[in-house]
């Protein structure tokens, strides 16, 4: 049974700019392998309307589930809920719900809940919150697309949120096996490995250390005894 499958897009001139390293993209990575959702394609935009709107659409139709990092602060140059109404034809504006939330968040700490922190509460009308126990600010859904702060430790207290109600599939299982032979060396062994066990991912991954070469090949699959079959089956084919 084939899992179902995700998609991330990351909003922000900050990203393509390199001023900033995304972390998000591994987090998320990581947290949909151990669930068995397939994360298939990562798309990176710039703070675009036309851009962001084509992307999510092109995403949300393509997969089961899109998480979305990035914009959904309080600056002006944060678009990404503004993008997502326009994607789905859905009307945003401030949503009592999240204003709620942020009125007595600011109350709290004493501070005012001025204009820019009041654009955090404008949600699509059809949205549901995600929440967010870091900072308050939620996130939201939108059909299947969740849309989520950039900011990492956000990030992941809304991805926690949002996993509980997704359904996974099988959990990818791996082994790797460190072979100190360049690729040239090894790739014909390993594509007859690979068509012998076309149900699995069989990737190499070379590296150089102290002037020679290697590949680290790693076997992914949802089945570990087709796993240790071809592991072992590669040991043979080279050994240590």
């Amino acid at each position: 049974m084939q899992n179902p499958t995700a998609a991330m897009l990351v909003i922000g001139d900050e990203i393509l700019s390199g001023r900033t390293r995304d972390a998000n993209m591994y987090y998320l990575a990581g947290q949909l392998t151990e669930a068995g959702i397939d994360l298939k394609e990562v798309r990176v935009v710039s703070d675009d309307a036309p851009a962001i709107v084509a992307a999510v659409k092109a995403l949300s139709g393509a997969f089961d589930t899109v998480f979305t990092s990035g914009g959904i602060g309080p600056t002006h140059d944060d678009i990404t809920a503004d993008c997502i109404a326009a994607a789905f034809d859905d009307h945003i504006d401030v949503r009592a719900d999240a204003r709620a939330l942020l009125q007595a968040h600011y109350d709290r700490n004493g501070q005012e809940l001025n204009d820019a922190r009041l654009r955090m509460a404008r949600i699509p009308d059809t949205a549901m919150l995600i929440d967010n126990p870091v900072s308050i600010a939620p996130g939201f859904t939108v059909q299947n697309v969740h849309v989520m702060a950039g900011v990492p430790r956000v990030f992941e207290a809304m991805v926690a949120s949002v996993l509980p109600t997704l359904t996974g599939g099988a959990p990818l299982l791996s082994q790797t096996l460190r072979i100190d032979r360049g690729e040239g060396d090894i790739a014909g062994p390993l594509g007859a490995l690979a068509a012998d066990f076309d149900d699995l991912s069989i990737g190499s991954y070379p590296f150089q250390k102290d002037g020679k070469y290697g590949a680290n090949i790693v076997i992914r699959g949802q089945d570990g005894a087709r796993i240790d079959a071809a592991m072992t089956r590669l040991k043979a084919d080279f050994p240590e």
